[in-house]
This record gives structure tokens, sequence and C-alpha cells, in this order.
């Protein structure tokens, strides 16, 4: 009885070793690695660069005043619409001191001048009418003392304005700060008791308040000098606001700058493009914004995807490991062309059907190959 359960042991031993061998032996004869294979497609390609900017007002008019005095009132609020015409501020005038003598000393010497004409010309008007003195001397003397009360009346005006902005009962009086275009007021920069100094030749003023119109906007950014070459005028524009989510405005550039700035080692070129504002959509001023451009585009062209590209190390030439039987390949070059960042387009090299290696796993490195390249490096 011992004997037979002896044998049978061994036998299970036995057995059991064998199929141990076996099954090494199948595993090992496989690849340790199973790689899947990506079909070449037909399929288009947008070659797109992203500009960054802001969206600001095509035209934006900046409201100053034409004389210097302090701020009395305010009348409208930033974010208001206005038209032409509206009135905004009220300047209280300070009037220059010096300014105010001599426009007083000037009609102090008006007045006298004409009280000396009117003596003349009430005595030559009595001779005159006694038939003593000609016609055409009294017109002479009449010419005189209408220029007189005229000269009166222009210091006595100049004075009125010096002293308080206005010459009287003026409806267009330079203390009345008003709209010049219809839109919206941007911003009010300034308060009740500020001081504005006015616009003139020599200075551009104290700024009372910004109006643009919100319905004409444009887009205003930068792209890099290597992309710049390839726009022209007219091209579409997509434009994303980060303001408003899940929401793009067509644009189309009008401008690209001639002359590039250098910026943190490169140079940007300046666009413009006129954004379509859609009525549902209130745009402000100054919303942060990308504008994307397509520089080339292709339709019906065979591509895969680029993760599945490989460069060779001395020449940088790209080429794809394509199967030639059950997980067996054979590195063939080929030529790419435009890409989108996810497909690439293959000019040659690669036609549909093809069996690319996907590099979807990594596979481990084995010691005895890890130290014969690294003796091969040495030698």
């Amino acid at each position: 009885m011992k004997k037979i359960l002896k044998w049978v042991g061994i036998s299970v031993l036995a057995i059991g070793a064998m199929w141990a061998a076996v099954f090494f032996i199948k595993s090992n004869s496989k690849s340790s690695i199973t790689y899947d294979t990506h079909e070449p497609f037909i399929s288009s390609i947008e070659k797109k660069t992203v500009a960054t900017g802001k969206v600001i007002p095509q035209e934006e008019v900046e409201i100053k005043p034409q004389i210097s005095g302090i701020i009395d009132k305010i009348y409208k609020e930033e974010g208001e619409a206005v038209k032409a015409g509206d009135l905004i501020a009220v300047i209280k005038v300070v009037p220059n001191e010096q300014s105010l003598y001599a426009a007083k000393g000037r009609v102090n010497n008006a007045e006298i001048a004409l009280n000396n004409t009117k003596i003349e010309y009430n005595r030559n008007k009595e001779l005159f009418d006694k038939g003593v003195i000609s016609s055409q001397d009294f017109n002479n003397l009449q010419l005189q003392y209408d220029q007189a009360v005229q000269e009166l009346k222009n210091a006595q005006t100049d004075y009125q304005i010096i002293r308080v902005g206005s010459a009287g009962g003026s409806t267009a009086a330079n203390t009345n700060i008003r709209a010049t275009v219809n839109g919206t007021i941007l911003e009010i920069p300034v308060e009740v008791g500020d001081q504005v100094i006015q616009s003139n030749n020599f200075n551009d003023g104290t700024t009372i308040a910004s109006i643009a119109d919100l319905g004409k906007m444009i887009f205003e950014g930068q792209v890099d000098e290597g992309e710049v070459g390839k726009l022209a005028v007219g091209m579409p524009l997509e434009i994303s606001l980060g303001a408003i989510d899940d929401k793009k405005f067509d644009a189309k550039l009008k401008f690209i700058a001639p002359k590039g700035t250098e910026e943190a080692g490169a140079v940007q070129f300046k666009i413009e493009g006129d954004v379509v504002v859609e009525d549902d959509f209130l745009i402000r001023a100054g919303y942060s914004a990308n504008a994307s451009l397509v520089l080339e585009k292709k339709d019906s062209i065979l591509v895969i995807p680029e993760a599945l590209l490989q460069f060779d190390k001395e020449t940088n030439k790209p080429y794809v490991e394509v199967a030639t039987g059950e997980q067996q390949f054979e590195r063939r070059d080929i030529e790419i062309g435009i890409s989108d960042g996810v497909n690439v387009e293959i000019v040659s090299g690669l036609e549909e059907g093809d069996q690319v290696k996907q590099w979807n796993k990594t596979e481990p490195i084995k010691l005895g190959e890890e130290e014969e390249d690294t003796e091969e490096e040495d030698a």
C-alpha cells in the first residue's frame, strides 16, 4: 500500500513539473507586451494660432473743459447712456486775478473813451443840424462814436467771461460740460470740488468723462513674429471672452502692425479686428479675450494621430512602425505636412489600411539588454 502511494505521489509531481515546464516555455515564447495599432484615416486639419488681448471700443472720446475751474455739479453717472449735447457737469470758474484786473481795466478805458467820443459827437451833431459842418465830417464822428460803444460792449463781455465763465444768457456756456457724441459713459474720473484745467494748445486738459459706443468693439491683441507673416487683413477671427462662457464672437482682422515690440525676449506684433456684437450680449470695455486665427487649412487629407510619430536621433526625420504580421513591425520613413497638435498630415509613406504601431504601453528594460547597451555606449 505504501509503495502504491509513493508511486502515485511521484507521478503527480512529475505531471506538475511537466505542466510548469510547458507553461514556462509558452509564456516566454510570446512577447511580454502587446501593441495596439491605428490605421491612417481621411480628415481635415486646421492649423491655428491664438492671440491674447482684450476688447475695447472702436472710438473712445474724452470730454475736456474749455475753461479752468472747479467741478460744481455732476449730472451723469458711469455706465449711463448719453446723447450728443446732454449736460454732464458744470464748472464753477475761479478767475485768474491778473486776467480779471486786466479785463476790468479794459472796461474802464472803454468807458472813458466812449464818454469823450460822446461829448464830441453831441457837440458836432448840433453844428451839423445848423448846417455848420458837412455831412462827411459828421459821418466820421458817428462812426467813431459807434466804434466806442462796441468796444465797451466787447470789454464788458470779456470781463464777464473771465469772471464767471459765461457772457450771460448763452446756451453754450463754457462752464457747461456736454457730451459731444452718442454712447455710454465709461468713466468720470473727477468729483465735485476737483479743480480742472482747460484744454488748449499747450495742455491736454483734465478729462471730465470718457464716452464710447459699446456696440462697436474691436479686439486688440498680439501675435508672435513667427506667425505674423501668415496673417492677412480680412482673415476671420473667433473671439472668446473670459467674462462670457460658452460663446464665440465672430470678427475680421483689420490691422497688422508694421513694427513689432520686444517683450521678454520675443518680438510681438499688434493686431486689431472688428468684433460682431450681438444685441443679446453686453460687452464691457476692457474684457480679456483670446482670438483664434486659422493659419492654414486642408480638407480630405490622410492623417494619423501625432502621438504615433517617432523621430530618428541622427536625422530627426519622422518615421513610424507598420505591422508586417502578428505583433511584428518594421520601420517606415514618412513625410508629414501640417499638424493641429492632435493629428498630422501624411504626405507620403503610408496608405489607408496600414496598421501603425501605437505606443500605448511602456516596455520594461531587461537587465541583459541594459548591460549590452551600456557596453556598446562605452565602446
